[in-house]
This record gives C-alpha cells, sequence and structure tokens, in this order.
C-alpha cells in the first residue's frame, strides 16, 4: 500500500525552493544576525536581538505573502488545507520564520 502524499505538498515544496533561492541573502543575514546577538555582551545584546527580530519578521512576512497570494485563488475549503500544510512545511525547513506565520 502506498501512502498518498497530501495534495499541496509538491507546490508548496517548490514555493519553498524558489523562496530560498530568492532570499538566500536574508536566511544568511538572519543565522549572521543570530550569532552576533549569541555572541554580543550584556550592552549589546538587545541591540542585536532587535536586529535579528526585523529580519526574521522580514523573512516570515515574504513567507506569508507567498502563502496568502496562492490561497486567493483556492476556494475557501481548499485555501484553508493549503494554508495549513504551507504553515507545518515552513515549520519543518524555516522553523525561525514559522513562529508568527500562522498570525499573518
Amino acid at each position: 500500500m502506498r501512502l498518498r502524499r497530501p495534495r499541496f505538498t509538491e507546490l508548496i515544496d517548490r514555493q519553498l525552493d524558489l523562496f530560498e533561492r530568492e532570499h538566500r541573502g536574508l536566511i544568511e543575514d538572519c543565522v549572521a544576525a543570530e550569532r552576533a546577538y549569541d555572541r554580543a555582551g550584556r550592552g549589546e545584546a538587545e541591540e542585536r536581538y532587535g536586529d535579528y527580530v526585523d529580519l526574521v519578521e522580514t523573512g516570515t512576512e515574504v513567507l506569508a505573502d507567498l502563502r496568502d497570494n496562492f490561497a486567493s485563488t483556492l476556494d475557501e475549503d481548499a485555501a484553508e488545507e493549503y494554508e495549513d500544510a504551507f504553515n507545518r512545511a515552513v515549520l519543518k525547513r524555516f522553523r525561525r520564520f514559522a513562529l508568527e506565520i500562522e498570525e499573518r
């Protein structure tokens, strides 16, 4: 017996591949900002964390826009299924951007 993949899995994989290619700089900036925060001294940590959060927020917004633009082409039930699958895929692949994506 072969297990069936959810119907949006392949599409979402392609969308996230595209996000990763087109926003590689943003992803790398997030990694660098997180490292800077981890290495920051007490007086500098709050500012470094703010820089990191701003970058993560930008990535989250890009992903949410990608999700919402496609979801707007679907009927209500399909859109809900797609959005749930997209959010789960982001959590799996880009955890740092997943924390707030459901709220957008």
